[in-house]
């Protein structure tokens, strides 16, 4: 299918780019107001509406020009480690804009505005570079990422959709397995209240606290960064950043560090515990994210894995981990720990010792704890096989993305 290529900068492709607006926030949702977009919602080439806000169109009218549309192409434009990002939008469920810290790009039609996001991220390494400014006040330069970004691009209108297809259906069964994990968990959890929380039956069984289901905590260790003296066991480490990775069925992006072998030995995860974060949270996030340690996380590891210290791991009795798992979850999920934390303005601490003695629940009887045991190691099975396929599909993309995208590889030579 190989036709004619041509190789420009970006700025001969472009038709349209602007940086967003300055919003005028609103609290609450109204008649005149409208989602708008920031840094925060662009990651891994995606848009997530869940850390957008509102802006009021009646203290500031938004040009027509600068309402989001399908597929277009939004870069993050200040910021250290963020300025660069790139993501293309596929679904605009309400009016939205984009405040002044991202910029939006269309195209002047000579490609597909969908080609055109993929060549964007088949450079996405290059673009982060061209951030420029002192710490904290970095911004992209909009001339160098228009000037110096050398797109390839086929001629034929055919090709570019053949491309794109090919990368879109990896995207798409990338997304539909998210959506499974996402509704797998949420299956899960609504199993544990079903069983255990409105169980008529519940108000026969034992009350106590966490501290008769988990027969101790462990510490995290930070170690170092490379080898140092007798800090020479390497591991992984397990932060609270990686807390939603994990639970999403994924690797997540642990660091490697290097402890003594001696706290290795004694904090080593294994199947069946559950990390919980202790340190961190926000005015509207709370300490307390948990995820579960299993055989399949740790197997995509080729070391050892311990939490960091800003985390404790817990380790239940055994055939008790999904319990206490869900269970924790579940008071999560009704923002129960807030009342545990400590600690000035700023950092926020678990008062997790606390929290385990004293928060009183109900223990189940042990045969419908070990069935719903059962169950959920089954829906762990699955969660993680799906996480491993997605991560190997997106290898594949990352892979093919840039040799597609320079006409080094034939669209119709690929197949997957």
């Amino acid at each position: 299918m190989t036709s004619e290529w041509h190789e420009v900068p970006l700025r001969e492709l472009v038709g349209y780019i602007s940086k967003g607006i300055a919003p005028s926030y609103a609290e609450e949702a109204s008649e005149t107001t409208i989602r708008v977009l920031n840094q925060k919602c662009n990651r891994n080439f995606r848009i997530s509406y869940g850390d957008s806000r509102l802006h009021d169109t009646l203290k500031k009218k938004v040009p027509p020009e600068r309402y989001v549309k399908p597929d277009d192409i939004l870069i993050n434009s200040t910021g250290a480690g963020t300025a660069g990002r790139i993501a293309q939008i596929e679904d605009v469920p309400s009016a939205t804009t984009i405040d002044g810290h991202m910029i939006l790009i269309r195209s002047n039609g000579k490609v597909t505005q969908k080609f055109l996001g993929y060549a964007l991220k088949a450079h996405q390494w290059e673009v982060l570079q061209l951030d420029e400014g002192s710490t904290g006040q970095t911004e992209l330069n909009r001339d160098r990422l228009l000037d110096e970004i050398m797109i390839n691009y086929p001629v034929s209108f055919d090709e570019q959709n053949a491309i794109v297809g090919t990368l879109e259906s990896i995207d798409r069964k990338l997304i539909v397995n998210k959506e499974i994990n996402d509704n797998l968990r949420q299956q899960a959890q609504a199993l544990f209240k079903k069983w255990f929380v409105d169980n008529p039956d519940a108000i026969l069984w034992k009350e106590g606290t966490f501290s008769n289901l988990i027969e101790k905590t462990i510490s995290g260790d930070w170690g170092k960064d490379s080898p140092s003296g007798n800090n020479t066991e390497m591991v992984y480490c397990i932060r609270g950043a990686d807390i939603p990775e994990v639970r999403a069925g994924n690797k997540g992006k642990m660091p490697t560090r290097y402890i003594l072998p001696k706290n290795y030995a004694a904090k080593q995860l294994v199947d069946g515990d559950i990390v919980v974060e202790i340190s961190g949270g926000s005015p509207t996030q709370s300490t307390g994210r948990a995820a579960a340690v299993s055989d399949a996380l740790l197997a995509r590891y080729d070391k050892g894995m311990v939490c960091t210290n800003f985390c404790k791991a817990l380790k239940p009795r055994a055939g008790y981990s999904m319990y206490v798992y869900y269970y924790w979850q579940y008071l999560y999920d009704r923002d129960i720990f807030f009342s545990y934390e400590n600690g000035t303005t700023g950092i926020k601490n678990l008062d997790i010792n606390g929290f385990i003695e004293t928060e009183p629940i109900v223990i189940a009887p042990e045969d419908l704890v070990e069935k719903f045991d059962a169950v959920c190691q089954t829906v762990f099975s699955k969660i993680y096989a799906n996480g491993m396929e997605n991560e190997q599909l997106a290898l594949v993309r990352d892979t093919i993305l840039p040799k597609l995208m320079s006409g080094e590889i034939d669209v119709s030579a690929v197949q997957l």
